[in-house]
């Protein structure tokens, strides 16, 4: 495999592509088969897997922690807090009941996982004391746009933020105007969530698209797998597609080797272009 690779904060390099977790351990009927493409991801080097405290009420995690069994110090665990659960002692407590459902004793990247009810000030201060007591080894935001990140950066210690982790697709730009340039220029790796888009029409017109499907064809590869390494070609960014299946994964997985021309990008980003101006960050 000669897949790129992400640094997050001196951490091994990881491949560009992750393992998203959002909308597991919604149904019992599913869990054993949500596990099994958790670990044949790992088996296929995507090492990184993120989940949140939101994701099924927690349920997400515990899915996470059955993968994690016997595999821990192979993966690059991520989790996410909570807006309200963002600082003070109730950033302790929620970052507690994260390594209980995971079955760990520590995260390699902790997540606000949006801004809302604590100031940056207090979510910094909550993160740095968590990487003190060994509890993270490194904190991160999420949904956070280019302003967001100017007003963190403002604050003491904003700057040891190791990633930001938004939506970001063929069909959806708009990072590209200020935030995504930004972060490349600060070396701080992007993470982008539902590189598929979510389901409805816009996923189904990506995947049925003809000129994604004519590239597809060219490489031998599906529509979902040109569309994931268009998003990792991006200078620093990593995909973290949701795979419940083992041959999703596998597909997931194969998108590494996938090496888009110039040409290629160029035709892709003429069907799908980038907003002109300045839109407001997309966020599901």
């Amino acid at each position: 495999m000669t897949e790129k690779q992400i640094i997050f904060s001196g951490q091994v390099p990881l491949p560009a592509i992750g393992q998203g977790t959002w909308y597991m351990g919604e149904s019992a009927d599913r869990r054993r088969e949500e596990v099994a493409a958790l670990r044949a991801g790992v088996e296929r080097g995507l090492t990184l897997i993120d989940t949140a405290e939101m994701y099924a009420d927690g349920a997400a995690e515990k899915v996470v922690g059955e993968a994690l069994n016997g595999i821990r110090d192979k993966v690059f665990l991520v989790s996410k807090v909570y807006p309200w659960n963002a600082g003070g002692e109730k950033a302790i407590a929620a970052c507690e009941g994260s390594l209980r459902r995971l079955n760990t004793d520590r995260l390699d990247l902790y997540l606000l996982h949006w801004s809302g009810s604590y100031g940056y000030e207090e979510t910094v201060a909550a993160m740095e004391t968590l990487i003190t007591q060994g509890k993270i080894r490194r904190w991160g935001v999420s949904n956070l746009d280019y302003d967001d990140m100017q007003a963190l950066w403002q604050v003491a210690g904003g700057r040891q933020c190791a990633t930001n982790q938004v939506l970001y697709h063929l069909g959806s730009r708009g990072i590209e105007y200020d935030l995504l340039p930004w972060c490349q220029q600060q070396g701080m790796p992007v993470m982008a969530y539902s590189p598929l888009a979510q389901a409805g029409r816009l996923r189904d017109g990506l995947l049925h698209h003809p000129t994604i499907n004519e590239i597809a064809l060219g490489h031998r590869a599906t529509a979902a797998q040109i569309l994931l390494a268009w998003v990792i070609s991006h200078r620093g960014v990593m995909a973290i597609p949701k795979a419940a299946s083992v041959e999703h994964v596998r597909q997931n997985a194969a998108a590494l080797d996938i090496r888009l021309s110039a040409e290629e990008i160029a035709r892709l980003e003429a069907a799908y272009p980038a907003p002109p101006g300045k839109t407001a960050l997309d966020m599901v």
